[in-house]
């Protein structure tokens, strides 16, 4: 027997080292996708992703080119091949939900070279039923202690002509909105030169992830990566004749190349959700399940919250960042002169402190507190320019720390770089000492502008490794990031649960002044989709002075109730209250931003079709009340809830603040109804949207 069985297994070896053509599989838990590998007869790799009997990623190759090696492309054979499987429960310490279930069927392929140097390398496939993840894995090479990437050359290959919403792979922004087009129509190239945005760069007809699509038949499809570390991030260059993506790293025009590690290393994740629903893709955890488990261990130091702050009211002009009130920042002076503008002032700060206190909010973000905004925009001269130590004269840290302590409210700490990481670092810990110092836990960081040192750029390798000092730095002295202007999330929050949030999108603040009047009814129904797979969002909801005062050509296009139920739709851990404190006052509607919870313990995705509109329940961890929110785009519609998700034998005081008749985001977007009655698990509700509406219901348990 054993004779047998060591003569059977050098049989498969022999077998697995030739060079011809050979297919491995593996499927996932259920069987519902699958993905086969194998070698072309020229020694290249190539996979498939099957979804049920459908082909959902035909025949695509996979290889990288190098500098001064030869490319790993072709040539190859499979040394050995791996099974595992997986199935664990692990717990978010904060999220959209309490318990996470990991459960995937692994495929581990070992490659190499038939010619020399002979190298190999691994390609790890795991499969879930809500989607497929693959990496790369370099191993020792003798006498090379490290490789440069000039390139990765994995493609997916679409099988058909998909309906697509994407934004351009811009190698220094997010901020654009969405387009709706089939593959075949993607033009990224047309986007360049948006005067908006403080950098953009967009070199090729690529788009950036997370990209979501629908098929035909309805089937959805969203790419992203995960557990991006150490590398450039990833977009993916189109090829609008053939429906071929190709992934195109991010490069440096300071190095040159796109990645350069020491041996051995992993890439990050290329992922693809697969869902037959669009609301699965929401409901999907393939992106953090990709991710290393936590290793900061207890973080109850952070609590997820709600906050307020010295923030909209610059972009709506009450008021200035900067101490000498021009709002230029191009009026450097040493002898500041102050104008009565700046916001970020003790009075001003208290008022901030005094409203969170009395609603039930539990922070306060303060931009514009420090020196150095008066001279921040241009290239030459942005390094060394702020100070994250340093208040203007105006604002009295001691006491405001003093006061906000006193009355329950922590102050979030507001750090703007202006894409200077060189300077930031610098006084990483002295400004981490200082927020350790009045028990801050948490920092709103931010990069606006062209990176410093030129040609770096926002999402290249340089930057990733920058923002990912700050984060581990940050989690040594207690302290969670909320990362403007950032790399886009890619669940690394579960390894480094101090990853509270990102912006990565085209924000609220556009509402208040971009070119082009703000975003438009269907953004947020495709942000849900796209964006928000990728991570919580610091969207800074809750403007009720919807029609802006003095903003003649900008306006937030929603209805009052659609900026209630974001809070609920648009995930994030930390939930702005974004508007001034005045225009809060005597609005019965605020009571739902009083209410909602921002740490859940179950989310359920109700229903939602991409770009249209999206219903998501939530229910709060520490109290199991339930709250929902839903959205519409442009459209008026109906929509009909079921309470099936609600506990058993629970009733519950609902409070509905929804669209009233007449109700529109254009010419009367303040019109709210707002409801009070009982509801328990088997109830039912039908809700009308107004077009650019929206409706959000508090659930409370009754006593």
């Amino acid at each position: 027997m054993n004779k047998a069985l060591a003569l059977l297994l050098l049989m498969g070896v022999f077998i697995s080292c030739t060079k011809e053509p050979s297919q491995l599989s593996v499927a996932s838990p259920s069987g519902t996708n699958s993905i086969d590998f194998g070698l072309s007869e020229d020694g290249t790799p190539y996979y498939l992703v099957h979804h049920g009997n459908e082909t959902v990623i035909d025949s695509s190759s996979m290889g990288f080119d190098f500098q001064h090696q030869k490319p790993l492309k072709t040539g190859l054979s499979i040394v050995s091949s791996t099974e595992n499987s997986v199935n664990e429960t692990w717990e978010m310490p904060w999220g959209e939900q309490k318990e996470v279930v990991n459960h995937y069927n692994e495929l581990v392929v070992t490659l190499e070279e038939s010619e020399a140097p002979n190298r190999q390398f691994n390609i790890y496939f795991r499969v879930y039923d809500d989607g497929v993840g693959f990496r790369y894995e370099f191993l020792p090479q003798e006498g090379v202690d490290s490789i440069i990437i000039m390139d990765e050359n994995t493609e997916f290959q679409l099988t058909e002509d998909y309906t697509t919403w994407w934004i351009p792979g811009d190698w220094d922004i997010y901020e654009h909105l969405y387009n709706t087009t089939k593959v075949s129509e993607i033009d990224a190239l047309s986007k360049r030169n948006n005067t908006d945005l403080a950098a953009t760069y967009i070199p090729e007809n690529a788009v950036n992830t997370p990209v979501t699509m629908r098929g035909e038949n309805g089937l959805r499809l969203s790419f992203h990566e995960a557990n991006l570390t150490d590398y450039s991030g990833m977009t993916l260059k189109v090829d609008t004749e053939s429906w071929l993506l190709t992934s195109e790293l991010v490069g440096s025009d300071r190095s040159g190349y796109k990645v350069k590690r020491e041996l051995p290393f992993k890439t990050p994740w290329r992922s693809i959700q697969i869902a037959d629903k669009a609301s699965e893709l929401i409901e999907s955890k393939l992106i953090v399940n990709l991710n290393e488990p936590n290793k900061l261990g207890d973080i109850s130091w952070f609590e997820p919250k709600k906050y307020v702050g010295i923030w909209w009211e610059m972009h709506v002009g009450k008021s200035t960042w900067d101490y000498a009130g021009s709002q230029d920042m191009n009026t450097f002076t040493q002898d500041l002169k102050p104008t009565g503008k700046h916001g970020a002032t003790t009075e001003n700060t208290k008022r901030y402190i005094d409203f969170a206190a009395k609603n039930n909010i539990k922070g306060v973000l303060v931009e514009g507190w420090n020196t150095g905004w008066e001279h921040w925009i241009g290239f030459e001269d942005r390094e060394g320019v702020f100070d994250f130590v340093t208040p203007y004269p105006d604002y009295d840290l001691d006491e405001l720390n003093r006061y906000a302590k006193e009355k329950g409210v922590e102050i979030i700490m507001h750090h703007e770089t202006s894409a200077a990481p060189r300077t930031y670092e610098q006084q990483l810990d002295t400004a981490f000492q200082l927020m350790k110092k009045y028990d801050m836990s948490s920092v709103k960081t931010g990069y606006v502008g062209k990176i410093i040192p030129k040609g770096e750029y926002h999402h290249g390798q340089w930057m990733v490794n920058h923002y990912r000092k700050v984060l581990e730095t940050a989690a040594g002295y207690k302290v969670a990031i909320n990362a403007h202007e950032p790399i886009k999330p890619t669940g690394i929050r579960r390894t480094y649960p101090n990853a509270i949030a990102r912006e990565g999108l085209r924000g609220q603040e556009f509402n208040a002044w971009s070119a082009d009047g703000g975003n438009p009814p269907e953004h947020l129904p495709i942000v849900a989709f796209t964006r928000m797979l990728a991570g919580p969002i610091d969207f800074t909801p809750g403007v009720f002075d919807i029609e802006i005062p003095n903003k003649e050509d900008n306006r937030v296009s929603t209805t009052l109730a659609q900026q209630l139920a974001l809070y609920v739709v648009i995930y994030s851990p930390v939930q702005m209250a974004c508007d001034l404190p005045e225009n809060y006052e005597n609005q019965p509607a605020f009571q739902f931003i009083r209410d909602v919870g921002v740490d859940w313990d179950k989310t359920h995705v109700l229903n939602g079709e991409v770009g249209d509109y999206v219903t998501i329940a939530r229910k709060e961890r520490k109290t199991g009340n339930w709250f929902v929110g839903g959205i519409t785009d442009e459209n008026a519609r109906e929509v009909s809830i079921n309470f099936d998700f609600l506990d058993d034998g629970v009733e519950y005081e609902a409070a509905i603040y929804k669209d009233a008749e007449g109700a529109h985001y254009e010419n009367n977007p303040t019109a709210i109804s707002i409801e009070e009655i009982n509801i328990s698990k088997g109830s039912a509700l039908t809700v009308q949207l107004a077009e650019g509406g929206g409706f959000a219901i508090s659930l409370i348990k009754k006593k």
